[in-house]
C-alpha cells in the first residue's frame, strides 16, 4: 500500500524534497498532497490531525500511522533504501532534540529558501502520484 507524503506546496524547500524523494523513490512508494489542498486538509481530518501543525512540518501517513517533523522525514529516508536508509539510524538521537533541529529549518524555511505563489503543478508523468 502506497504511504502519502503531506507537504508545503508553497515552500521551496518542501517542493525541493518532493523532487528529492520522486527521483529516488524506485519503487514509487510515495504518494503526495499539498497541506494547503482540500484533499491534504481531509487527510489530516481523517488521521486526527490538527491544521495547526502545518505547514511547519511534513507528515508521512503510512500503515494508519502518522509521522511528524523529524521523524517523518527519517522514515521516509528509510524507504528510499540505498545509502539513504542509513540515516534512519539518526533515530536514536532524542526525538526532542531532532525536532527542535527540524523546527528551527521549518521556523527559517521561507526566509533561507523562499516561496512560490502556488503550490506546485506536477508535470502529466507524476500526476497519478499526486493526490
Amino acid at each position: 500500500m502506497p504511504a502519502t507524503i503531506l507537504f508545503d506546496g508553497v515552500c521551496n524547500l518542501c517542493n525541493g524534497f518532493v523532487q528529492f524523494v520522486i527521483g529516488r523513490d524506485a519503487k514509487q512508494h510515495f504518494r503526495f498532497a499539498s497541506l494547503q489542498s482540500e484533499v491534504g486538509q481531509e487527510l489530516l481530518r481523517q488521521h486526527g490531525l490538527e491544521p495547526a501543525i502545518t505547514p511547519e512540518t511534513v507528515i508521512l501517513l503510512e500503515n494508519g500511522q502518522a509521522y511528524a517533523y523529524s521523524t517523518a522525514v527519517l522514515h521516509i529516508l528509510r524507504r528510499l533504501g540505498g545509502g539513504w536508509r542509513w540515516l534512519y539510524l539518526a533515530r536514536v538521537l532524542p526525538k526532542p532534540l531532532r525536532d527542535a533541529a527540524y523546527r528551527f529549518v521549518a521556523r527559517h524555511r521561507y526566509q533561507w529558501f523562499g516561496q512560490q505563489e502556488a503550490c506546485l503543478l506536477p508535470t502529466p508523468a507524476l500526476r497519478a502520484r499526486f493526490l
